[in-house]
């Protein structure tokens, strides 16, 4: 990561939590976060945007909001491409379940403005409970009450937490049984990011050694997995390098970010096209080594190569969870006057504040509109362009 970029990520994260939570609406339409961007003059505001597209559901106007910051065509060297050829895809669930049978820690990370680093994560959670790991650590959770509520709410931590895949990550994770956990450090005036990676590590090696007998999974944001030399030099070392360094556990660490796919398809890293595979897959070679970039690349220790997204019912297909979850049609006949806002809250979460399981921006009534669901009961509340709710009803997903 460059170093200007992860200083910029280090500031969105404390000036959006600020302003948010004098904004009443969390969730805005697409008009008005566009809006936004064209009147911000902060050198952020392309990150502020796409996090708030992420959050309103809307995936591929995040990943592009993203790219306006300075996103530019990749190439591969004769060399880069005899090396990617030494390897051949597994698919990247199965590999990671069967190899955490051997580890004690898993850091994987996530773009923050891109929810399709949760849902894979979430995908990942049954098989690793069923592993010996009981623990999750993440990054932006702020909740001492999340093991007992069960589900996340507004109030639990960093604006990320809004967003309803990262909502349910968390509800998958506590159903499975997890313990979730906060490694975030306690920000103080005069404290810097080397004090940050520090602190993370010191939190989970706490958490270590209070659970020996126990495997832990840590989720985080971009360079905080780096084994090597961090993006931002005065780091010295990030939070994964460090935590090695304290506990004598070399995580298994695994990068989500270098080759997912972009807003544009030209600034797509080319590993994608070349691997040209359906679902997320792991390089491995003949020798059981992982691919992470390079032969002297120390960032990870494997990339996830997840392939360019397939659309269906107008949404991402990875939504489904391998057809897990499934598509319940709005019935936008029956709405008088868009655009529209629909949100769909597991039930009895609404009330306490909670985060949706799925929100979508309906423009017309031609739109294919499904949110992709659980099974279980909803509340659906759908808000007009003034965000006042025009309609509320329960639906049973089967």
């Amino acid at each position: 990561m460059k170093q200007a970029l992860a200083i910029l990520i280090c500031i969105i994260l404390i000036s959006i939590e600020m302003n948010a939570q004098n904004k009443k609406e969390i969730y805005k339409f697409s008009e008005d976060i566009s809006n936004k961007l064209q009147k911000d003059t902060v050198p952020w505001r392309f990150q502020s945007a796409a996090v708030d597209f992420s959050i309103n559901g809307n995936y591929i106007k995040a990943l592009q909001a993203w790219d306006m910051q300075g996103a530019k065509k990749q190439s591969l060297s004769e060399k880069d491409s005899l090396y990617f050829n030494e390897f051949k895809p597994q698919n990247a669930k199965d590999y990671i379940i069967k190899r955490s049978q051997k580890e004690r820690v898993i850091i994987i990370n996530e773009a923050h403005n891109n929810s399709r680093h949760r849902v894979f994560t979430t995908s990942l959670l049954q098989g690793l409970y069923k592993n010996g790991y009981k623990y999750l650590g993440i990054e932006a959770l702020e909740d001492t009450l999340i093991n007992s509520r069960n589900f996340a709410n507004l109030e639990s931590g960093s604006l990320y937490l809004h967003e309803s895949q990262y909502s349910n990550l968390i509800k998958e994770a506590l159903n499975i049984g997890f313990v979730l956990f906060n490694y975030e450090y306690t920000y103080v005036k005069g404290k810097t990011g080397k004090d940050r990676e520090m602190e993370q590590a010191e939190n989970i090696a706490k958490m270590m050694a209070k659970h020996p007998n126990d495997k832990f999974l840590i989720h985080c944001g971009y360079d905080h997995l780096n084994e090597g030399i961090p993006g931002i030099s005065s780091w010295e070392k990030a939070m994964a390098a460090r935590l090695n360094d304290k506990t004598g556990v070399n995580p298994f660490t695994i990068d989500q970010i270098a080759c997912s796919e972009k807003g544009s398809p030209e600034f797509n890293n080319p590993y994608i096209s070349i691997a040209n595979q359906v679902k997320p897959v792991i390089m491995v070679n003949g020798k059981g080594e992982t691919f992470n970039g390079s032969k002297d690349n120390g960032v990870a220790d494997c990339r996830i190569i997840h392939p360019v997204t397939i659309y269906k019912n107008g949404r991402p297909d990875w939504l489904t969870l391998e057809g897990r979850r499934k598509a319940y049609r709005i019935a936008t006949e029956s709405i008088l006057e868009f655009p529209v806002l629909a949100l769909a809250y597991r039930i009895n979460e609404f009330e306490k504040e909670g985060v949706p399981a799925d929100v979508i921006e309906i423009e017309n009534k031609d739109q294919e509109a499904h949110f992709i669901l659980d099974k279980g009961m909803y509340r659906i509340i759908i808000k007009n362009r003034e965000y006042k709710t025009v309609s509320d009803y329960e639906a049973k997903i089967k």
